[in-house]
């Protein structure tokens, strides 16, 4: 009899890419955790499942292994061979998750999540950005409130334009791959760092470790990102 837990696709999402002007915009306007899961998804591709999956054992400081996703409370092994690839960490995102470790305490064990909800299972991401992302993202130009506890006092509920809207974590996938073929990074690379298998997407070539032009790629991304403009900002806005 086969026991062996079925793999739950994820829900589709829109074609949308994140630019890296929008990824600045989105990281200024939000808090801890939710900064630097945002940080990690557009910093390495992971996707939605896989940030989910993360234990503090596969971060190594300059490089993330994948060695599970977790879909709801099902748990399966990387999506494919090619999946469990490990990918670059740039110091920006090292920094990070580092300084999220210590936030965590003696909750960042090897088996636990790196992001966890206070049970110390996988935090739920579509939470994340129901409670906390969207709030921060869909603001009131006038009175700047959140859309979620808007009053009409005076004026209606008229969105702040210059924030970008949400579509979803894989559009955090996609910006990366954008955003490097923009700096003319080369596609076997972004394929590498992306850990695809299907040759329609880029190359078909297997990849056992962080190679030199990986790590070099995603160094050029996150300076073009500039994220310590945008920290210290960011730590005035933690959410109560």
């Amino acid at each position: 009899m086969d026991v062996s837990i079925p793999r739950v696709p994820e829900a589709e999402e829109d074609t949308y890419a994140y630019s890296l002007s929008e990824i600045k915009t989105i990281l200024a306007q939000l808090g801890e955790p939710a900064r630097t899961v945002v940080l990690c998804a557009a910093l390495t591709g992971l996707r939605k499942s896989e940030l989910r999956g993360l234990t503090w054992g596969n971060f190594g400081r300059k490089e993330l292994s994948v060695t599970r996703s977790v879909w709801n409370s099902t748990v399966n092994e990387p999506k494919t061979r090619r999946s469990r690839s490990p990918i670059p960490v740039v110091k920006q995102l090292a920094d990070a998750l580092e300084t999220h470790k210590l936030r965590a305490g003696i909750l960042a064990q090897p088996g636990l999540p790196i992001f966890q909800a206070g049970n110390g299972q996988p935090l739920n991401l579509d939470n994340l950005v129901r409670r906390v992302i969207m709030p921060a993202l869909s603001r009131c130009a006038v009175c700047r409130q959140p859309e979620t506890e808007h009053k009409a006092e005076g004026h209606l509920f008229q969105r702040d334009m210059p924030f970008p809207e949400w579509h979803g974590w894989h559009a955090f996938r996609r910006g990366l791959a954008t955003n490097l073929h923009a700096l003319g990074v080369d596609d076997k690379t972004i394929k590498a760092i992306l850990r695809h298998s299907n040759i329609s997407l880029t190359m078909n070539v297997y990849v056992k470790s962080v190679s030199e032009s990986q790590v070099n790629a995603i160094d050029s991304l996150s300076e073009k990102l500039d994220l310590c403009n945008v920290s210290a900002t960011s730590e005035q806005r933690r959410p109560n």
